[in-house]
């Protein structure tokens, strides 16, 4: 028993539904893709669907986010992909089936319940899975009241327990991205708060501790309790097998109604182990996102891609890039003839409370502040041998966001620290204004470079770049047209 298409998605998150889409955009005919997702739901099987939702909207107390309101690829503005989308534009849903084994030469998928898929061309979005405390030594994740965050299923168990908790205290392992986010979600839950990490600050891989602290402030005023530098030894258990204390390696004991998990994930790559290169945790792909194996591609969590920005390849955890992957893997397998290399600007985000923020590029090498750290609008530039390379910035509007992300790409250098602290936000405005609207064009590895100078002269800067530019985009024309000939 078997089945045959000319694409395959393997994976049902984020990533598989903007793939979906772009493969619509790109003509693919009726019949020919289809997305094999493992997610389970209840009784239910669960077309793609967003899921920053997951740590947002969907555990606010009064009108929470539901499906279908959430089904990709609303988070970028673009269509909602309902079942019924799948269905009219002809694409298989093979929802709830698990693929225990696969065969890149033999380009075949074979389920648990012993069907084989076959494809011309796989893309692999099979994300990552949540990490589990027993893997770090600690029992009691089965418990009614322990909850991780990954999945629809997920979140519906950690909102039907934070219900019967209002009141009460919960106890979030972790201080990233999950932690963060769920933590503020259950203080509007008016449910009380401690967080355990053993970082000295949170979100640890990305935050300096200044930008920490003005969070962990506005998170100590809603009344949440830091426990910093320790991390769970055990839980304390009713005669139910009911959670309701833990004990921390430093000796603190904390009361819980509720324990939520958030200590990383780790990509699902066992499919594909022996198979496919492997590489920082994830399947090695090139610029186009193809593996080792040119009839496969690997997308979002579970890929590690060449960062031209950076000159080296990153496996990066966001939705972003799972987007942008996903729509890019799609393009160079329709298009490859006029599809250029993927060149991501690392993105990362976050809406909490009243804050906003986002993060572009690189936190590597000297760090400088600007704004007010007492006020709503701050931010950080982060300069590495001479050049910027990341930026920061909580509180901006549409445009600063847009002008940050547009300088950072250009990786303009620095040769004066003290002026770029005191221009602050105002040095990628003016810079980004100067620019012109269309991408950057990066060439074997070039950088344009932009010194930042005591006075600053942005036009001079600006114009050296349009030049440089527009010389590397002729360059790369006139190259291609050569090997055409």
């Amino acid at each position: 028993m078997g089945r045959a298409f000319v694409y395959v998605i393997l994976g049902g998150g984020v990533a598989a539904g903007y793939a979906a889409l772009e493969f619509t955009k790109k003509g693919v005919s009726n019949g020919e893709l289809c997305i094999i997702s493992e997610e389970p739901f209840l009784a239910r099987k669960v077309a793609p669907y967003e899921r920053p939702a997951l740590s947002k909207g969907f555990l606010l107390p009064e009108a929470p986010a539901r499906l279908p309101a959430f089904h990709t690829c609303v988070g970028a503005n673009e269509e909602r992909l309902t079942p019924k989308w799948y269905k009219e534009h002809g694409i298989e849903l093979i929802l709830g089936t698990r693929v225990k084994s696969a065969d890149v030469r033999r380009k075949t998928l074979l389920t648990a319940a012993g069907e084989t898929i076959s494809y011309k061309y796989l893309i692999i979005a099979t994300g990552a899975r949540a990490l589990r405390l027993e893997e770090f030594g600690v029992s009691g994740s089965d418990a009614e009241n322990v909850c991780y965050l990954r999945d629809l299923a997920d979140a519906t168990r950690l909102a039907d327990v934070m219900q019967t908790s209002t009141g009460g205290n919960a106890v979030v392992i972790g201080g990233g991205y999950i932690g963060m986010e769920v933590a503020a979600s259950l203080v509007i839950n008016k449910i009380n708060v401690s967080m355990v990490f053993p970082e000295p600050h949170c979100m640890g891989r990305l935050f300096t501790p200044k930008i920490a602290s003005y969070y962990e402030e506005f998170y100590k005023s809603k009344g949440v309790n830091f426990v910093k530098g320790t991390v769970l030894s055990s839980f304390v258990f009713d005669e139910d097998g009911k959670v309701t204390g833990v004990n921390l390696k430093d000796g603190t004991d904390l009361p819980a109604d509720l324990v939520v998990v958030g200590i990383g994930i780790r990509p699902n790559t066992s499919l594909f182990e022996g198979q496919l290169t492997l590489e920082k945790g994830g399947i090695k792909v090139n610029s186009r996102l193809q593996t080792s194996n040119s009839s496969v591609y690997a997308v979002g969590d579970v890929a590690s891609f060449p960062v031209k920005i950076f000159g080296e390849s990153r496996r990066l955890e966001h939705v972003d890039a799972a987007r942008k992957s996903a729509r890019h893997a799609v393009a160079a397998i329709m298009e490859p003839d006029t599809t250029p290399e993927f060149d991501y600007l690392p993105f990362f985000y976050s809406r909490v409370f009243s804050f906003s923020w986002q993060f572009y590029g690189d936190n590597l090498g000297e760090v400088i502040y600007f704004g007010d750290f007492s006020g709503p609008s701050f931010g950080a530039y982060w300069v590495h041998k001479g050049h910027l390379v990341g930026s920061f910035l909580e509180g901006g509007s549409k445009e600063e966001y847009e002008a940050i992300a547009k300088v950072t790409r250009l990786k303009p250098a620095v040769d004066d620290l003290s002026e770029l602290e005191r221009q602050g936000l105002g040095f990628v405005v003016a810079l980004s204004e100067k620019l012109p609207v269309a991408p950057v064009i990066n060439v074997g590895g070039s950088i344009s470079t932009v010194v930042l100078e005591k006075p600053l002269y942005v036009w001079h800067a600006t114009a050296g770049v349009v030049v440089a530019a527009s010389i590397a985009a002729f360059a790369y024309w006139y190259g291609r047209r050569r090997r055409r000939w």
